[in-house]
């Protein structure tokens, strides 16, 4: 092994903001300068159940921490679907694996002072191979920065049961988009609590609204939506309402709702004027097919409020829907740069790089 040191970035659970907190410690590293390399073992952001087409991460790894590492060497495993089917009925040999992984993590630390190695979704992906994060941690001798969620003490059980699977090997643990109602009582009980049972918690790093979510045109391109309004779609989205009840109901039920898509049929005008009302609401989603009367359209103009339409069904497009906004995919350099910033103000950085 070469001395170069090694920090795995591993979560607890999918979504949790890991490729930002990643990539964004080698750039504040890289300010401190130390040469720096990114890896993913397992590629598990996949555009295609096949994996043909390539996780974006190692992308934004590149172009934001100007490596010159081809694809294949930053991502030699793409864990897609049709990979865990063919783990499981014997056609991946999990040695021949490894020291694919061990190959190519050896060419790209040669000249490091320091590795920065994403893990796949959360902690536990890869078990059908042998390669989840606390086998890939030993591989390749890292230390582990376990990133976290915290919305209530339950959410603790997580972080106790992914400390013992690491062992000695956890460095500490960086807790992300935490709300204002969470912060105190993970501030007052959570943090001392773990640090109680040994666990060291590098910091806490507040919901940050420009990560939280998606923009209504980033929505689009990923549902492959037809835009029937010329409104502006820079407007934030963090969660989707579902518009199946009556127009009275339904406007009581969006006008307490804030960053919200309206989700519902292309034919029910009732919710979406209902929904165009409501300040709270961002956008509307219609599904189905079907294209809205004339007088939404007015409606939706008269409000400044894109309207996208998409021909697959409503449950169909909720899954897809909280599948983009869950992943975050506002994902560039952008992105990075605002996490680093976000580090540097809540997180012990000099302890993590």
């Amino acid at each position: 092994m070469t001395d170069t040191t090694t920090t795995l970035v591993t979560a607890t659970g999918e979504g949790a903001g890991k490729t930002a907190i990643t990539v964004a410690l080698a750039r504040l590293a890289a300010d401190r300068d130390r040469s720096v390399g990114y890896m993913k073992p397992k590629g598990t952001r996949l555009q295609s159940n096949v994996g043909k087409t390539l996780d974006q991460d190692p992308m934004l790894a590149r172009e934001v921490l100007g490596l010159d590492a081809e694809m294949h060497q930053m991502e030699p495993v793409v864990y897609s679907p049709t990979f865990v089917e063919g783990a499981i009925r014997g056609t991946e040999n999990a040695e021949a694996l490894r020291s694919r992984i061990r190959e190519e993590y050896e060419e790209l630390a040669a000249d490091r002072d320091h590795m920065f190695v994403e893990g796949g979704g959360s902690w536990t992906t890869g078990g059908v191979v042998d390669l989840t994060d606390v086998d890939v941690a030993e591989l390749l001798d890292a230390r582990v920065v376990l990133v976290a969620g915290y919305q209530s003490p339950n959410d603790l059980d997580d972080v106790l049961a992914a400390a013992d699977a690491f062992g000695d090997r956890l460095a500490g643990v960086v807790f992300n988009k935490i709300s204002d109602d969470a912060f105190e009582s993970l501030d007052q009980d959570g943090i001392p609590f773990l640090e109680s049972k040994g666990i060291t918690v590098f910091g806490a790093i507040p919901t940050e609204k420009e990560l939280a979510g998606v923009t209504v045109g980033e929505l689009a391109d990923e549902l492959g939506a037809e835009l029937l309004t010329d409104a502006p779609t820079d407007g934030f989205v963090e969660r989707f309402l579902v518009g199946a009840m009556g127009g009275d109901e339904a406007l009581r039920y969006f006008r307490r709702a804030r960053d919200a898509a309206v989700i519902t049929g292309g034919d029910r005008a009732d919710v979406q004027t209902a929904a165009l009302e409501a300040s709270g609401v961002a956008c509307l989603v219609l599904t189905g097919g079907h294209r809205p009367s004339g007088a939404v359209l007015g409606k939706a103009a008269d409000a400044g409020k894109p309207v996208l339409a998409v021909n697959t069904d409503t449950v169909t497009t909720i899954d897809r829907a909280e599948g983009v906004v869950r992943g975050g995919r506002t994902r560039d350099a952008r992105t990075v740069e605002l996490m680093a910033e976000l580090l540097d103000a809540n997180v012990d950085v000099d302890a993590l790089v």
